[in-house]
């Protein structure tokens, strides 16, 4: 009726403030009966999209363009759709309730061209979202052979727990991969280069290395604020779960060795077969193609942990294929970082016959290149696409329809991962959802959560592989692990908001400064580990100078950590810091939009010229000045004809 009656309404309607107001009651009324009976409001998009009869249609579909609604606040449902100005200023508590009729209606109720469109948009949407698997695949092999030899080296070390805990962060970072982290670390126990209780805090820093690639995957938001803030979000949650997991679990099982007993207890003396290694359905889907570009070689970096230092990369190289021939069969045994496939019999187009380790790096750093741009460009055209494919949907119905059970978003993130065999994948996945909106980072949690369970998965299957206890015991402790960080921070609802909060807090961070993902990075995945790595080891070196050295440097640490403490709460350093973080985004944002300022004070200048006569000012003093020198000129040559 409202849009039949549209002109007779706007005709008759009292004075500006007066129908402002008017109308701002009417919205507040429709809200409440649709809060109270939502079975029979349907929603403001089904009000505005569908004509009352078909004489109508015409005029509705006419005046859409015209006064197409792009706020919350100008509808009299007051409820927020995908792609309103005001989107993201509506908080998750403000999101009204649907019903799964609702739900129903707007995924299932569609023209044949909207059918049409929507079929279009999936098939374009499973491209992206192939090659941004791919892209994460090769980001990870292409870690694999610039970080290689490294981790190999450092993972094979026996030291402390703190420093065993910093190895595993820094070995996951390099390889882009607690799967292959932890398997390689189960493969150590097996063959029993490092024992059990070391591996136990090898993997709970493997937990916390793993989630700095869905941090890098938030940082293609840069150039939106508002999503990058939930992104960033989304993906440090997994982060502050697994550093408070680590905060409590690595002291009491330093103490007392609960995880170690625990899953001893669980596990039979003798030892068992080996069982078949298992390949999930994604992996056999985009490794093809992966294999193809490169390839990283696992068994090096096994090869070189398990030596105990006495082999290094150097020994792999030159590559060296018999008679010159590029596949698995001629150079088996005879390649480095970059390896051939097995299955196929084929090399990768980055491997090179005679190359040597610098060689093999450099392939490594273009491919690493090759896979963020890879990443960015898919991430931009996902993003893009499911914002189209949304436009005009209500929060309402999205929220509905991601508002699941928590446990049950558990068991989704963990079958996920096991499909994926990688919860960076299934994360990094699910953060450019939380950046639209799609996803809220209480749904968020749940299934980082079970991404985390899904990956203990990985080290399982290896275990299977070997036939030792030691290397079983070592899987089953990743797994309680985990579930012991569940059981502490998600049930008890205050428990829970202690990471929710910390992840928002890191969110609105980047509010300020949109360059405080990198630092964070930085400092959080690379800076901090080495720091208590190299303080650590100076107590494993059974030397007193290096124990005095050690315990000097951390009172001095021990006194810098005090001082920042004192100067963060009570000498105003958070202001201080938000102070400055604000004037580099505003010094950033100045420079960026210097020549669009210079070309609009141009032609505002211009315009006053016109508009003041300045121009034509101007113009006179100038042809006055030119008279006055042809006349001086001419009294000159006047003089000297007179002399």
């Amino acid at each position: 009726k409202r849009a039949k009656n549209e002109g007779a309404i706007i005709l008759d309607a009292p004075p500006a403030s007066e129908a402002t107001h008017f109308w701002l009651l009417l919205s507040k009324l429709a809200h409440h009966i649709h809060q109270s009976s939502p079975e029979t409001m349907s929603d403001e998009k089904d009000l505005e999209s569908v004509p009352m009869n078909e004489e109508d249609g015409g005029d509705v579909e006419a005046e859409k363009g015209s006064s197409e609604v792009k706020s919350r606040k100008e509808r009299m449902t007051g409820s927020t759709h995908f792609g309103d100005n005001d989107f993201y200023e509506e908080a998750p508590e403000e999101i009204g309730d649907a019903t799964w009729g609702e739900v129903c209606r707007a995924c299932c109720c569609h023209t044949p061209k909207e059918w049409g469109f929507i079929f279009i948009g999936l098939v374009v949407l499973c491209f992206f979202l192939y090659f941004f698997l791919l892209g994460l695949e090769l980001l990870g092999s292409s870690a694999k052979v610039l970080g290689g030899c490294t981790a190999g080296a450092i993972l094979g070390g026996d030291t402390n727990p703190v420093a065993a805990m910093m190895i595993g962060i820094l070995a996951t970072v390099l390889l882009q991969s607690s799967s292959t982290t932890t398997s390689i670390i189960v493969s150590l126990v097996g063959a029993g280069s490092v024992d059990v209780r070391q591996a136990i805090y090898m993997i709970m820093g493997a937990n916390i290395g793993t989630s700095v690639t869905n941090t890098i995957v938030a940082m293609g938001h840069l150039g939106n604020g508002d999503e990058l803030e939930r992104a960033f979000a989304g993906a440090t949650v997994h982060d502050m779960f697994n550093f408070l997991s680590v905060l409590i679990l690595l002291p009491l099982e330093a103490a007392t060795g609960y995880l170690y007993y625990l899953t001893k207890a669980m596990l039979p003396e003798e030892a068992f077969e080996k069982g078949d290694k298992w390949t999930g359905p994604i992996k056999k889907i985009v490794s093809p193609l992966g294999n193809l570009i490169i390839k990283a070689n696992k068994d090096l970096i096994k090869e070189i942990s398990v030596s105990e230092g006495e082999i290094t990369c150097a020994d792999y190289y030159p590559v060296n294929c018999t008679g010159g021939i590029e596949t698995y069969d001629a150079c088996k045994g005879h390649y480095g970082l970059i390896a051939c496939d097995k299955k196929t019999n084929k090399c990768p187009a980055f491997f090179q016959n005679g190359a040597s380790e610098h060689d093999d790096k450099v392939s490594g750093g273009v491919c690493l290149a090759l896979a963020l741009f890879i990443l960015i460009v898919c991430l931009i055209g996902l993003v893009t696409l499911l914002q189209k494919m949304l436009l005009g949907t209500s929060t309402r119905i999205i929220y509905k329809a991601t508002n699941i059970n928590g446990y049950i978003a558990m068991a989704l993130g963990c079958g996920i991962t096991i499909l994926v065999q990688s919860s960076s994948i299934t994360t990094s996945t699910l953060t450019p959802l939380v950046g639209m909106g799609v996803i809220q980072l209480e749904q968020m949690f749940p299934l980082t959560l079970g991404a985390n369970i899904g990956t203990t998965f990985t080290a399982i299957m290896a275990a299977l592989v070997s036939d030792k206890i030691t290397a079983m015991q070592t899987a089953l402790a990743h797994l309680f692990f985990n579930i012991s960080g569940i059981v502490i921070w998600y049930p008890i609802p205050f428990m829970r908001r202690v990471p929710l909060n910390a992840a928002r807090k890191l969110g609105k961070a980047t509010r300020i400064w949109r360059g405080f993902p990198i630092v964070y990075i930085v400092m959080m995945f690379f800076v901090l580990p080495l720091v208590v790595l190299g303080l650590s080891t100076c107590f494993t070196q059974e030397s007193k100078g290096f124990t005095v050295l050690g315990a000097f440097l951390c009172i001095g640490v021990g006194f810098g950590i005090a001082y920042f403490l004192f100067w963060w709460y009570r000498k105003d350093g958070r202001q201080s810091c938000i102070t400055c973080m604000a004037e580099r985004q505003r010094r950033k944002e100045a420079s960026q939009g210097l020549p669009d300022n210079m070309e609009y004070i141009k032609a505002e200048l211009e315009r006053l010229r016109e508009h003041t006569g300045l121009a034509e000012e101007e113009d006179d003093d100038d042809e006055e000045g030119d008279e006055e020198t042809a006349q001086d000129e001419k009294q000159v040559e006047t003089s000297e004809e007179e002399e």
